[in-house]
Formats: structure tokens, C-alpha cells, sequence
């Protein structure tokens, strides 16, 4: 049986599996440190975790609250498609439109596994190039999201 709960600093080492786990966007090794992610859990956002058992996690999702920017959202490769993503998306944009944002973004890889699930979750291109890092981005309004029921 899984829980959704909020991520702690506790799950770093989780989070850091599951994020080198993707094959795609991929992320070399130490090139966040860890001290960026804690900023990101406890001053500038929240994040949410899929456990599994204990200290062992399916996915995470991290919001920021300043800007309402999706910093972080990945599953596990051999756990897609069992709504784990769509359960850690829901709780954070909720939290993130609680915050007062009326509009919410992210940068994704194009044509990725990602692109596709924030198309199905209603997010909308957000111009018609990429951003610096080679991503395509997309915005969330409030008036337009519907959570998955």
C-alpha cells in the first residue's frame, strides 16, 4: 500500500534514486547539490513523495511557492503508469494555486514521456520556442485545471 506525505530532508537519498532512475531529462550526478534540493523542501516550496515502504519511494514532486514554477517531478521508470505521477501532481498544483498563484510553469524535455503526461494534465505551451537549458515550457491556469477525479 502506498501514502502520499510531505518530502522531508530525510528523503534525500530517495530522491536522488529516483531522479537518476529517468532516462530521459536526464541530470548528471552532483550537479544539484543537495543543499539546493533542502532550499527547495523548506524555504522556497514543499515537496510531496509516493512511499512505498518505508525509505523507499515510487516518485516526488517539488513546487516553488515564490513563482509557482514545478521544480521537480519524476517517478520511478519501472513504476510509470500507476498514477503515482498523477497523485503527486494534483497535490502539488493544488498547493501551488493555495499559495495564490493564478498561473503555474514548468520546462520539460520536447517530445518526452514528461511532455505528454502535462498535455494530459492540461498544461499548455507557454510560447513556441525553448528555453535556455533546450526546454519546452507550459503554463497551468487556475481557471483551466481540473483535478484528476
Amino acid at each position: 500500500m502506498s501514502r502520499l506525505r510531505q518530502a522531508t530532508r530525510d528523503d534525500t537519498a530517495e530522491l536522488w534514486r529516483v531522479r537518476y532512475a529517468v532516462t530521459e531529462n536526464r541530470l548528471t550526478p552532483g550537479r544539484i547539490p543537495d543543499a539546493e534540493l533542502h532550499a527547495h523542501l523548506e524555504d522556497h516550496g514543499r515537496g510531496w513523495v509516493v512511499e512505498l515502504a518505508p525509505g523507499r519511494i515510487a516518485g516526488f514532486a517539488i513546487g516553488d511557492a515564490r513563482d509557482g514554477h514545478i521544480w521537480a517531478m519524476f517517478v520511478d521508470p519501472p513504476l510509470h503508469g500507476q498514477g503515482y505521477g498523477r497523485q503527486l501532481h494534483d497535490v502539488m498544483v493544488a498547493w501551488l494555486f493555495a499559495q495564490g498563484h493564478d498561473r503555474l510553469n514548468l520546462g520539460t524535455q520536447p517530445g518526452s514521456r514528461a511532455e505528454a503526461f502535462y498535455r494530459r494534465a492540461g498544461w499548455q505551451p507557454a510560447g513556441d520556442g525553448l528555453d535556455t537549458h533546450g526546454d519546452k515550457r507550459f503554463e497551468l491556469h487556475r481557471k483551466d485545471w481540473k483535478p484528476h477525479a
